[in-house]
């Protein structure tokens, strides 16, 4: 397939782009700068020039396709309105993408997060939250897999609290930055909560699969790591940082504070038996040790 891929360029997004081609997919990729234009020429896929605020770049990288994957996202946590603003740009963008691929039968694969419910691991069969800090991105999932009513092949990708590569990558990547800048590996609350974790380069794998056989209107979670403890991660970055390991206010997590302290465990055991899945690579306390000081 010829595949547009929004985000190509980021943690996962390489990851996506390099398994594609590794599988004899081509890749159009979205590039907001010269140097993401020069990244995605350099892994071996074609460069469309444009933000993901640009509907009119969407359209075009959409309509060269056979298939898409979305992942870009803006990833500005400083503040509610931050947030807020990141979310309603990728509604929008998810909106005209699944327009251009009504009626075309062609795959939509996009992203979102794994649902916490009180008491158990999430599964796939669990809705994602359409309310709180990030609800809108619920939403716009949502509307992305209802598409699959006109014509459209769409899936999504659930991908936990940290997607990691060599010790970077998602909220122990935040906590790993907060750490850096506090002298302090925090924790918000007792620790005793639960992150789910998958390593990038497996997050990748469940990509191609649900592009090449994921059914219309289908949701997947990318998990390797049911759930680590917090408090855990926060030991193995402050023993990597040479850093004192203790509570800190969740207030210290700005809009993410929430989220932070909940408990939120997930399975993929449907993922696995559905599509194939299997994780192969190191997972999240094993790959932290990667962490410079």
């Amino acid at each position: 397939m010829r595949v547009f891929v929004t985000g190509g360029t980021g943690l996962i997004g390489s990851a996506v782009v390099a398994e594609l081609l590794g599988a004899g997919h081509t890749v159009l990729a979205l590039a907001r700068s010269d140097a993401s234009a020069q990244a995605a020429s350099a892994a071996g896929g074609e460069p469309i020039r444009g933000a993901l605020a640009d509907l009119d770049a969407l359209r075009a990288g959409a309509a060269q396709a056979d298939g898409v994957i979305h992942l870009a996202f803006a990833n500005d946590f400083s503040s509610p309105e931050a947030l807020a603003n990141a979310v309603a740009e990728e509604s929008a963008a998810l909106a005209t993408l699944g327009q251009e691929l009504v009626g075309s039968d062609r795959p939509f694969v996009t992203c979102s997060g794994t649902p916490a419910v009180q008491g158990r691991a999430s599964t796939e069969a669990d809705p994602i939250p359409t309310e709180g800090p990030v609800g809108g991105r619920g939403r716009a999932v949502t509307g992305v897999l209802e598409l699959a009513s006109q014509g459209v092949r769409s899936s999504a990708v659930r991908l936990p609290r940290t997607v990691h590569h060599d010790g970077a990558g998602g909220f122990a990547g935040v906590l790993t930055g907060i750490a850096r800048r506090s002298g302090v590996s925090g924790y918000p609350g007792d620790g005793t909560q639960r992150w789910p974790a998958v390593h990038a380069l497996d997050a990748a794998v469940l990509f191609r699969l649900a592009l090449e056989h994921a059914e219309a209107g289908t949701a997947w979670h990318a998990v390797d790591d049911e759930g680590d403890q917090v408090r855990d991660i926060a030991a193995v970055i402050g023993r990597r940082l040479d850093l004192p390991v203790e509570p800190v206010p969740v207030e210290t997590y700005g809009p993410l504070g929430v989220i932070f302290a909940a408990d939120q465990p997930s399975s993929s055991a449907h993922t696995r038996q559905a599509l194939g899945w299997e994780p192969k690579h190191p997972r999240l306390l094993e790959d932290l040790e990667n962490i410079q000081a």
